[in-house]
């Protein structure tokens, strides 16, 4: 099965004080280039990157790695106007399913990707849990692309139609962190 990646990047990160993409790790690898490499090291193949807050910036970053940058020119109305613009710009020719991330997730690992990966085919959907908690990754397997893209609204991105459908969950807290990062005081140590 061939999984594209898809990063959402394209909040202000209000709440954060600046866009969330360019929060930096501990090692000083912002938080985009961070998802991005995840992506592709899990094996995912393009990696689309989706942009609106500070695009320039974030466009500097990523600037040597292997990605398709996308810009939601209406990323304001949330989450979903990035899921739909990176779903639209993935490519459907020989790309079976796309794995999602937010890039506010810094405890996702490459084991957490491979093995919710691992799990479908390009008709399922699926969804890592952390001790039972639905998180990070979403896999979304291409038949359910339009029905996605359609349903998208608000901040909600896919919840609302994953909500709707059967969703395989795959428990990933043995490899894993699927906590979202919104503000400074749930930084992690060393991020910045």
């Amino acid at each position: 099965m061939k999984t594209a990646g898809l990063v959402l990047a394209a909040g202000a990160g209000r709440r954060m004080g600046t866009p969330k993409a360019l929060v930096r790790d501990a090692d000083g690898t912002a938080w985009v280039v961070r998802a991005a490499r995840l992506l592709a090291e899990a094996g995912c193949a393009p990696v689309v990157v989706v942009v609106g807050a500070a695009p320039t910036e974030v466009r500097a970053e990523l600037a040597n790695e292997t990605v398709e940058v996308v810009e939601a020119v209406n990323w304001q109305e949330g989450m979903s106007a990035s899921l739909r613009a990176g779903l639209t710009a993935v490519p459907a020719q020989g790309v079976d399913a796309v794995v999602v991330v937010p890039v506010d997730v810094p405890g996702l690992t490459v084991a957490a990707v491979r093995r919710v990966v691992h799990e479908v085919g390009s008709e399922a959907l699926a969804r890592a849990t952390y001790d039972g908690m639905p998180g990070h990754p979403v896999v979304i397997g291409r038949v359910h692309w339009d029905g996605v893209i359609a349903s998208a609204r608000g901040d909600e991105g896919a919840r609302g139609y994953l909500r709707a459908h059967d969703v395989v969950l795959v428990e990933c807290g043995d490899v894993g962190d699927g906590a979202d990062v919104d503000t400074v005081a749930e930084l992690p140590p060393g991020h910045g």
